[in-house]
């Protein structure tokens, strides 16, 4: 991307620098910044538009575009979501319709969709395989972008793409600032009976900062699971789970203010309006274009199938802990005695875990891990600058070449989005000459250090890590050279968690916990017999969270399947009627989920949330292989990263399985998993 020489000396935006200079970017260089950029790819594009005869070296120029935009938007949405602030947010809501009507602008271009027409025309499969894979998305990319659209229908659709992500982005950030806004003073420390020493040492830290007595707690995800799996007072449990499930409503502590009630109307109405614009009758079969699943039919039938197998389970489950209760349960009851009877039956609990997690010793365990399946090296480095000074860096060397590197933002703080997540920095490239590493995000919000005691994880939050770098392995040892389908990029999104999701399967592993565990105090390994008492309690209350996740996997399917405008089922009605079908655990009347629902009304998974359990399925269907040769089985490991991970989204996500597991996928490993009957069936 070139640029004019006194912008590229002042605004670290557009100035070429191997990495984005996080510490130099402030938000009045995000406008001039993302104009600059979109002018020169407008300059470009009209280039590329005039070419007469494209060829396959036209076709990597053109990817350039997105990298250079991506180059410049990437950063600043990013910083958005990790140090949101109140200029930076203003200046991203400013520049986003530019961006996205400038995206609009490229899928809605008749002569390069002409142009790629052409080249499927004219480029052999067998013999660019890669290729013809990166055509067959454009042009199906161009359609459902509304290419064929002409007139009202045409200006409409660029409109409702705007109008889209703007909504999106109010959700998020209204979540957020909810979010943040909510904080428990106690000064009582018998009113914080039962929670962990890690986290009222933290609310203690927060208290003097703010020069109060006692403890100050936040609504962080760390500091709502501590309180609603271990604080022995009901009143505060109750106190926390309102205070979560209402943020950014009607209800709850902050009743009416960010409320995303009407936001959810009109993302929905939106979602359906860009649909039929393009000739889909609703928003999830839309969705379905770009995923594993063949039919909206085939992911319902999915879903409750997998519903029918494990709600007796649930239930059952839930009749156990009611007798252990001896009490009716409300939903900020069953974390709590849920823990309590983990704790009796198996004598183990998380936070006795938690000293033998200490966040350092877990990284250099799982790098450990990395080593010996794949080969790789990844050691500590100094970027340029970070966003926060706890952020680190690292960098990945395979046969003694640097394959990529990736940055970790593992704390919680305010101004954060919750949630942990992987992210794009940089895509491989390799373009007509021009080369670039993967660089990726890896987000969580673990606790924090505190004092002289490193960050302490629980088992759960290792679980999350190993589940994020599966994702950052998926972007970082891919073999394809066009950013398009390099890593994540262009991976049927039903089957991007697949590597995950896959990962996980390795924090339960007896050789893994061996060498990864250390005592933060003694340095001890966490005991043989340990390792043991976890494994068996791998399955315990499984049905319960296997049924919460179908129930949200229903939930935004179904309506995004069924919602419109002035008809038919609304929002919450919707959701009643899920519950009363597959949930167990009956929930308050004041109960705002969607209101929180960021994976698909602020992110990615609209319609496709049900991509956490059809994934799930062929993760552990690949695990099963590892189990079968040896967990650390070095060349069933180099078979899954070249059939899997270095693939990226240059073929189909079910041949890439099949080249790897030598068959397609069926239920029984994830089945067997959570201690439900096999079938045999295929998730196909």
């Amino acid at each position: 991307m070139s640029v004019r020489t006194s912008d590229a000396q002042t605004n670290p935006l557009i100035a070429p620098r191997a990495l984005p200079a996080f510490d130099e970017i402030r938000p009045e260089h995000v406008e001039p910044a993302v104009r600059e950029l979109l002018t020169e790819q407008r300059r470009v594009l009209l280039a590329a538009e005039r070419v007469e005869t494209p060829d396959l070296g036209w076709l990597r120029g053109l990817e350039g575009i997105n990298t250079a935009v991506h180059g410049v938007w990437g950063p600043v949405s990013h910083l958005n979501s990790v140090v949101s602030s109140p200029a930076l947010r203003d200046a991203f809501n400013r520049c986003l319709p530019l961006v996205t009507e400038f995206a609009t602008e490229l899928a809605q271009n008749e002569a390069l969709y002409r142009h790629f027409s052409t080249l499927q025309a004219t480029t052999a499969a067998e013999r660019h395989p890669v290729e013809a894979q990166l055509i067959a998305h454009a042009l199906r990319d161009f359609r459902l972008g509304g290419v064929t659209l002409t007139g009202n229908d045409r200006k409409r659709f660029r409109e409702v793409a705007q109008t889209l992500s703007l909504r999106q982005a109010s959700f998020e950030q209204n979540l957020m600032d909810a979010t943040d806004a909510f904080a428990h003073h106690e000064t009582d420390r018998g009113a914080l009976a039962g929670l962990p020493e890690i986290v009222l040492d933290r609310a203690r830290e927060q208290a003097v900062e703010r020069g109060l007595e006692g403890w100050w707690l936040t609504l962080d995800a760390p500091t709502y699971q501590a309180v609603l799996a271990h604080a022995e007072s009901a009143a505060l449990r109750e106190r926390y789970y309102e205070a979560w499930v209402t943020r950014a409503s009607d209800r709850g502590p902050h009743a009416g203010r960010w409320d995303n009630g009407p936001l959810i109307e009109e993302i929905l109405a939106l979602r359906r309006e860009l649909a039929g614009l393009v000739g889909f009758k609703t928003f999830a079969d839309f969705s379905l274009a770009t995923k594993m699943a063949p039919s909206s039919a085939r992911v319902i039938e999915f879903l409750r199938d997998l519903a029918r197998r494990s709600k007796p389970l649930a239930e059952s489950e839930l009749a156990m802990l009611t007798d252990y209760a001896g009490r009716p349960l409300q939903p900020w009851d069953v974390g709590f005695y849920a823990e309590r009877l983990k704790q009796e039956r198996f004598k183990i609990s998380e936070e006795e875990l938690r000293p033998f997690f200490p966040l350092p010793r877990v990284l250099d365990g799982l790098f450990e891990l990395a080593a010996k399946l794949f080969g790789l090296s990844i050691s500590a480095a100094s970027p340029p600058s970070v966003w926060h000074p706890s952020v680190r860096y690292f960098e990945l060397e395979r046969g003694g070449e640097r394959v990529g590197s990736f940055y970790a933002d593992l704390f919680a703080r305010p101004n954060k989005r919750g949630g942990a997540w992987m992210d794009v920095c940089k895509s491989r490239a390799k373009l007509n000459g021009r080369r670039q590493k993967p660089v990726a995000y890896l987000v969580c919000n673990f606790n924090p250090p505190v004092g002289e005691a490193p960050s302490l994880l629980t088992h759960s939050d290792v679980v999350t890590l190993f589940h994020e770098f599966g994702h950052a392995l998926h972007h970082l040892l891919t073999e394809v050279d066009y950013p398009s389908l390099a890593g994540i990029n262009g991976v049927a999104w039903d089957a991007v968690e697949l590597p995950s999701q896959f990962m996980e399967n390795f924090t339960w592993r007896p050789e893994v916990l061996a060498e990864m565990t250390r005592h933060f105090r003694t340095g001890e390994s966490l005991p043989a017999e340990k390792i043991a008492t976890m494994n068996r309690s791998r399955t315990f209350l499984a049905g319960l969270a296997m049924i919460r996740q179908i129930e949200f996997a229903l939930f935004d399917f179904r309506l995004h399947l069924e919602f419109s405008p002035g008809a038919g089922p609304g929002v919450l009605e919707l959701l009643a009627g899920v519950r009363r079908e597959v949930a167990v655990v009956e929930v308050p009347e004041y109960n705002r989920f969607p209101n929180t629902f960021g994976h698909i009304f602020g992110g990615g998974y609209a319609a496709g949330y049900y991509s956490y359990k059809w994934a799930e399925v062929l993760a552990a269907d690949a695990f099963a292989a590892f189990e079968e040769s040896g967990v650390l089985n070095r060349d069933t490991a180099d078979r899954f990263r070249r059939a899997i991970l270095a693939t990226g989204g240059s073929r189909d996500p079910l041949a890439s399985f099949v080249a790897f597991r030598g068959r397609e996928p069926t239920l029984d490993a994830l089945l067997k998993q959570i201690g439900i009957p096999e079938s045999g069936d295929s998730p196909r």
